[in-house]
């Protein structure tokens, strides 16, 4: 069995790049889809789509509907969310896709280390299953694939 997991979460540590070396060495059959890693291009596809903006916020929103489209797409061909919420930094988007994944009745891996039990119970109660790791959640995958 094959699935296409969609990367939801934190932009600002290397875990997609981890997770998916690890699922590599493992030889498990795993396509990853994910936000826009490279954050100046994605705070810069509205002005290169649609012409320059008149201010910053203008900006800012014809980026942010062309990133929706794109996040819209991929969620929905995916197969597992997984939504990775790390301790530093308040993700917005992460909250938005995983609960865009549970509308869609995608499966939702929630990443999330215990301090942040309170803030996320709501999503985690949603979600499939809530892991302390992306190790845990990738063996997870492993299990749902053998």
């Amino acid at each position: 069995m094959e699935l296409t997991v969609y990367l939801a979460g934190e932009i600002h540590n290397p875990w997609r790049e981890k997770l998916r070396k690890q699922a590599e060495e493992l030889s498990l059959p795993i396509t990853f889809t994910a936000p826009m890693e490279n954050h100046d291009r994605s705070d810069a596809i509205g002005e290169e789509i649609l012409g320059k903006q008149v201010d910053n916020i203008a900006r800012d929103e014809a980026a942010s509907a062309i990133n929706n489209l794109r996040t819209q797409i991929l969620l929905s061909k995916a197969d597992v969310v997984i939504a990775y919420f790390g301790a530093q930094y308040k993700q917005w988007n992460s909250a938005m896709d995983a609960a865009t994944a549970i509308t869609l009745q995608k499966p939702v891996i929630l990443i999330r280390d215990e301090k942040l039990h309170h803030p996320l119970k709501e999503l985690a109660n949603k979600a499939q299953v809530v892991v302390e790791s992306p190790e845990q959640a990738l063996k997870a995958l492993a299990y749902v694939i053998e």
